[in-house]
């Protein structure tokens, strides 16, 4: 019998891309919804029981309220919001992220998918903490671009819609300037690190795919470490990961730009290690779909896992 699917809020930006993604699976089945009935709590409410498996893709508040309706202890959850990414009960989905993070998954009925940001920040530094070369106490900056449409709805009218009261014409802006992002508590308590890294998010005007960049000043490590060494940590932790990939030191070397939107529409994320010796200075940066690896293509990774099927089914 074919597992059933539940995507609550499947008419948003990641909810869309989700259901695209699984509708020609042969494999598992959608629970549907009419439009009357996805503002029925007692339709949702059915549904959410009725499913092996729920993804919320909802804002934070309405996926706290979606768990709670949720009566069924073998109701399999996956949130795409950020409500529960550090709540206690609650396993982190990013497979990738230590070696025994995709058997948590796999025994997990409570999945909280991570953020776009963060599953560039966390690949990039999480090898470089555990091997002792990035100290807890470092005091690390990350800074990028996404595509717009990494702010949902909102924001894709902001900047698509010139009809729109709060259309923008601009081709790049910064934004989070109160430094409290919704992302950087996952950040600070995945990472490993005692206090989080300074974060500095822009936005341009593309629709999909990110650059996550964390400069590293070698010279300021404790632990000395070459950017042969970084690289080799690196490639070793992600070794045989179908969609994470670390560039080579002749393909980085050869770079004078790096497209956003290299990866768009795929669950893949790409490393590169970018040094200057003399300098002793690195970039180590992450390129992802932050609609794919960084949320739709992560959500469908992780049902993969829950549910006991090859890991890259619907993906590749």
């Amino acid at each position: 019998m074919k597992p059933l699917i539940f995507i609550d809020g499947a008419v948003g930006t990641t909810g869309l891309e989700i259901h695209e993604r699984l509708a020609d699976r042969r494999d598992v089945e959608l629970v549907r919804l009419g439009e009357s009935e996805r503002k029925d709590s007692r339709a949702r409410g059915e549904a959410l029981n009725r499913a092996d498996l729920v993804i919320l893709c909802l804002p934070d508040e309405a996926a706290r309220e979606a768990v709670t309706l949720i009566q069924s202890n073998s109701v399999k959850v996956i949130d795409a919001s950020t409500a529960h990414r550090v709540a206690p009960g609650w396993t982190y989905g990013f497979p990738e992220m230590e070696a025994r993070q995709r058997a948590k998954i796999a025994n997990s009925n409570r999945v909280a998918n991570p953020g776009c940001w963060p599953t560039g920040f966390l690949a990039l530094v999480c090898p470089l903490t555990r091997a002792g070369i990035i100290p807890s106490d470092f005091p690390l900056t990350v800074n990028g671009v996404s595509g717009y449409s990494g702010g949902g709805k909102t924001m894709i009218e902001e900047f698509e819609n010139a009809k729109s009261p709060h259309y923008v014409e601009t081709v790049a802006r910064s934004y989070a300037l109160s430094l409290a992002h919704k992302h950087a508590p996952e950040m600070k308590v995945y990472s490993g690190l005692t206090h989080g890294p300074v974060f500095s998010p822009n936005v341009g005007r593309y629709y999909r795919g990110m650059i996550v960049d964390v400069p590293l000043p070698l010279w300021a490590l404790p632990k000395k470490a070459t950017p042969a060494q970084i690289h080799a940590v690196l490639s070793e932790a992600y070794r045989d990961e179908p969609f994470v990939e670390v560039a080579g030191p002749e393909e980085t070397a050869s770079l004078k730009t790096l497209d956003a939107e290299q990866l768009k529409n795929t669950n893949m994320l790409k490393l590169y290690v970018f040094a200057n010796e003399g300098m002793e200075q690195l970039r180590l940066t992450a390129v992802l779909d932050n609609l794919g690896k960084g949320a739709s293509g992560a959500a469908v990774q992780n049902m993969n896992i829950m549910l006991g099927f090859p890991e890259t089914a619907g993906l590749i």
